[in-house]
């Protein structure tokens, strides 16, 4: 096709998208802070959804906006990259639908999911905010044990969540851009993620839950339908400055 031709098909795309409202995510920049828009919700290690229904459907009822729990490809114990893609198809979708913005909730594996598309698949310019539950930044012990008892018996991401592994290694070089507020928060009683600290992230606000909340009992499970940690998400996904709370937002 020629140049006249490809500049051609270019305005009528660009018409198109301006008729019907929709905007392909952005590619540079940052959104704006003061147009929240859905929110997509990351499962963690296995795919599971029944823990993020609950949590989705909470924001839902507080703040009226979308929300989605994503469907992880495969049985979500596959390759942490891939499931990185099934994130980045879903904001795709959804700005091409219109949105302003998205925030993204990812827990447990779904968190380091919600890192590697952000430092891989342009996530930086495309979130507003991310919030993370649990999640093995830095890795989990457990993940490391089990390949060690059962050899073989690890699937990939079991592997990609040892500490120590070429993943991990690889995200411990891409800090978080100062630009994107991101929330992190974990439980002390954790004993999926091994050290709980795992969740800690350099740039993030870090809350670990009972320095807030002395005495909460939540383990690793209960974070995504914890009160009191569902009000600090709440919080976050806000529009004023994502800082780390003073005292227990339980209601």
């Amino acid at each position: 096709m020629g140049g006249v031709g490809v500049a051609a098909v270019a305005v009528l795309v660009a018409s198109v998208l301006a008729a019907t409202g929709t905007s392909a995510a952005p590619q540079s920049g940052v959104p704006d802070q003061a147009r929240p828009g859905p929110v997509l919700l990351v499962p963690g290690y296995g795919g599971g959804q029944g823990a993020l229904n609950e949590l989705a459907a909470r924001i839902r009822q507080t703040t009226g906006r979308t929300t989605e729990v994503l469907t992880l490809a495969g049985d979500g114990t596959g390759d942490l990259v891939e499931q990185a893609g099934v994130l980045a198809e879903a904001v795709e979708n959804a700005y091409a639908r219109g949105a302003p913005s998205v925030d993204i909730i990812g827990y447990s594996a779904g968190g380091v999911v919600a890192r590697l598309w952000v430092s891989r698949d342009g996530g930086d310019h495309q979130a507003r905010r991310v919030v993370t539950l649990g999640a093995p930044m830095h890795g989990t012990g457990l993940a490391a044990a089990g390949g060690a008892l059962v050899p073989g018996a690890c699937p990939t991401a079991c592997v990609q969540l040892a500490p120590g592994s070429t993943l991990m290694q690889e995200l411990a070089k891409e800090p978080i851009p100062a630009t994107l507020p991101w929330l992190s928060v974990w439980t002390e009683r954790d004993e999926t993620v091994t050290p709980p600290e795992s969740a800690r992230l350099d740039g993030a606000v870090n809350v670990a839950l009972q320095q807030v909340c002395p005495g909460n009992q939540a383990g690793h499970g209960d974070l995504p339908t914890d009160p009191a940690v569902t009000e600090l998400v709440l919080q976050a996904l806000g529009t004023g400055p994502l800082e780390a709370p003073t005292e227990c937002l339980s209601s």
